[in-house]
């Protein structure tokens, strides 16, 4: 028997010193407290639509069920589903891609790192755009990249120009991430701005283009939304487009993503996969199929509900004094800047020096929670969330109006 003085849990690998819990989930730890605790609480951070999965796609998954597709498939997805993905990116792109050139995982998230994974040695730098997702810098840094973060500020749209893209390369750059529409600013990059950034990274051959579409469909502009390889279809073998049913069609907990690009990666990440999940849900990948195939109803239909929120939820935010909010072009997402109220004071004679302390007033006087603008790289501001009904957030908007009002600047 082995002595008991001997024994030892498993020590995390230095790896993980490098990598912080994902900031939205740790507010969801936080929100769930409360709750608990028998605290009302308004979560402006929900991340994910708040209505239901549609019933055809629901039905497809049953149907799945019962005809037995419940067995292991290609860790790069099913014929049908690289079908479906295929039609889907033709209609959008005008691109059309082998089935080699596709890749299917568990959500856009696992594709994503699963790029970085496959592609990243020691000391190789992503371009990453702030404000950025809360996850591309420590999905970067845990597999042995640098991220480096390149400011972007509101007199730019919250986009990565041109200039600031050359300025950023190195002989070490091996990718540079566009998140359009852009969480969490809602920013959308146009044809003209792609074109120019592309432009800039033709001139760079060691350096590929990770583009992260997950909202494309849920935009308040033109349709579809731009992207990098209709503008730039030379570059078709260096762009990785990546996207998913999550967003869409209120899919999140389905975990079906998809990506598109060179026939080299996506076997690679396939490898990866299969050495890992094995492969993505087979009766998820039914229902995604259904939700690519089954047309634009649902899609239109809840975007002209969160039309009708982001619009209540910026003009609320907009009559709030020391609130700057920005009007997003896509997404379920409202960036707002609230730098004015760093350095006020709580009734309590509290100084609010950080984000942290003005989400830690918002929450405490009101019970509005926000996500904090240094959890993307920009400290100053907060993320609200609209995929939330509009008695929510007109209540969200009166308690917060309560907690501006309350501090002394």
């Amino acid at each position: 028997m082995a002595n008991p003085e001997t024994l030892r849990a498993p020590v995390p690998a230095e790896r993980m010193s490098r990598v912080k819990e994902s900031p939205s989930s740790r507010v969801a730890d936080r929100v769930r407290e409360f709750r608990a605790a028998g605290r009302k609480v308004l979560p402006l951070t929900i991340g994910e639509p708040d209505f239901d999965t549609p019933d055809h796609v629901k039905e497809a998954a049953v149907a799945a069920i019962r005809a037995g597709e419940t067995k292991y498939t290609s860790a790069n997805g099913t014929p049908e589903l690289q079908r479906a993905v295929t039609a889907r990116l033709r209609r959008k792109t005008g691109q059309t891609y082998a089935p080699g050139e596709i890749c299917v995982g568990g959500g856009a998230k696992q594709l994503i790192f699963l790029a970085f994974m496959a592609t990243l040695d020691e000391g190789d730098e992503v371009v990453v755009p702030a404000p950025y997702w809360v996850s591309y810098p420590d999905m970067v840094t845990v597999n042995g990249g640098l991220p480096v973060v390149v400011p972007a500020t509101a007199d730019e749209g919250y986009k990565l120009t041109p200039e600031r893209l050359r300025d950023a390369l190195t002989d070490r750059t091996k990718w540079v991430v566009l998140n359009t529409p852009n969480n969490p600013t809602g920013a959308v990059y146009s044809e003209a701005e792609l074109r120019a950034l592309t432009d800039v990274v033709r001139d760079h051959p060691h350096v590929c283009v990770l583009c992260d579409e997950i909202y494309d469909e849920i935009n308040y502009g033109a349709r579809p939304v731009p992207s990098a390889v209709t503008v730039a279809p030379d570059l078709k073998e260096r762009i990785f487009l990546v996207n998913g049913v999550s967003k869409a069609y209120a899919m999140t907990g389905w975990r079906i993503g998809y990506g598109a690009g060179p026939a080299r990666l996506c076997a690679a990440v396939g490898t990866l996969q299969s050495q890992s999940s094995s492969c993505p849900s087979s009766v998820s990948q039914a229902a995604a199929v259904a939700a690519l195939d089954g047309g634009r109803e649902f899609v239109d239909r809840t975007v002209a509900v969160y039309t009708e929120r982001r619009d209540l939820l910026v003009a609320g935010l907009a009559a709030i004094d020391g609130l700057r909010p920005t009007v997003p072009e896509g997404g379920f997402y409202v960036w707002v800047d609230a730098s004015a109220l760093l350095g006020s004071t709580t009734p309590s004679g509290k100084r609010v020096a950080t984000d942290a302390d003005l989400a830690e007033h918002f929450l405490d006087t009101s019970g509005v929670v926000v996500i904090t603008g240094d959890s993307y790289g920009a400290p100053g501001h907060f993320r609200a969330s609209f995929a939330l009904s509009s008695e929510i957030i007109r209540e969200a908007v009166a308690g917060l109006a309560r907690s501006v009002e309350s501090l002394r600047r």
